[in-house]
């Protein structure tokens, strides 16, 4: 039986869908992650299934049993899913681990077993108003954790991080479900964060689901235009000899050739260095395109001879 049903679900607000029409299901431990841009619907779905939420139409099932949303039940919520907002609180003139012991429902091994899981063990001692945000941010997720939930719900948690606080909590989400074997779905719009991490990803636009997917299908198989631009540079090439009439090819799938083996020529207009790689605009016959090179010796005003990785 799947852990988590989300059957037909809509939800109006101001006359607009936000949530039209939405089924899935989640397998045990199988990490979802949900992409859109803004207004696409994904916090009103991920808020729904964490019982915040009312639906106008459908239902949600955890373990078979139905999620009620507020307008049923006095305190809004389900006591086996947490539900970790991209605008978290924690209350100040505390130390770290009084907060966590008002919270604490389990025995002390496995909450410190939380805390080390969330790298927050060193912080117990520290008062809450000397954290930064990154840490903070930990510490209502191990607070979460201390109330054995079933289903973990993350809505953006990458947003407003540093790159040092941004790994960190990285690997802290990828440990909770290696280590304490927490179900989790996530919302994200960084494109590399949620490819890397996701098991399966729901593209949203427009209030409902246009693709469903494995990371690899999502990035290289995209619906449309829409959905290959949420995960990074990517061509609109038409007429490409041995492909479709339209096709979305990303940079890295272009290879550089001899002119004898290409299958497109083009000049360099711009190069930027990206770390480890270059990206190249291109001026080919039907405009411009990107390619991903690591090859240094190509420089502005080069021609270049392009092939398909295949």
């Amino acid at each position: 039986m799947a852990l988590l049903e989300v059957k037909g679900i809509s939800k109006k607000q101001n006359g607009q869908w936000v949530v039209k029409d939405i089924s899935f299901t989640q397998e045990p431990l199988q990490k979802i992650a949900i992409a859109g841009a803004t207004g696409s619907g994904k916090t009103s779905l991920l808020q729904m299934i964490a019982g915040l939420l009312q639906p106008d139409e459908g239902e949600i099932r955890l373990d078979g049993s139905k999620v009620i949303g507020p307008s049923d039940q006095l305190i809004p919520g389900h006591k086996k899913i947490a539900y970790l907002s991209q605008y978290f609180e924690l209350r100040n003139n505390y130390r770290v681990h009084e907060l966590l012991e008002m919270k604490n429902k389990i025995d002390e091994a496995i909450a410190d077993k939380i805390y080390t899981v969330c790298q927050i063990s060193h912080l117990l001692q520290r008062r809450t108003d000397a954290l930064s945000g990154g840490e903070r941010q930990r510490i209502v997720l191990a607070g979460l954790l201390t109330t054995s939930p079933e289903l973990l719900l993350l809505d953006e948690p990458f947003s407003n991080l540093d790159m040092m606080h941004k790994n960190v909590i990285k690997s802290v989400i990828a440990d909770i479900g290696t280590q304490l074997s927490i179900n989790c779905i996530m919302v994200s719009h960084d494109a590399a964060d949620i490819l890397s991490w996701a098991d399966r990803i729901l593209v949203m636009k427009d209030a409902g689901i246009i693709q469903d997917g494995t990371p690899k299908e999502i990035y290289h198989q995209p619906v449309n235009e829409y959905a290959a631009g949420l995960f990074g540079a990517y061509n609109l090439m038409n007429d490409l000899s041995g492909f479709e009439k339209q096709t979305i090819l990303r940079p890295e799938q272009f290879l550089i050739s001899s002119e004898k083996d290409s299958l497109l020529n083009g000049d360099v207009k711009r190069k930027t260095f990206l770390g480890n790689h270059y990206l190249l605009d291109v001026a080919i016959k039907t405009g411009l395109i990107q390619v991903s090179v690591n090859e240094d010796e190509i420089k502005v005003g080069d021609r270049v001879h392009l092939k398909i990785r295949s």
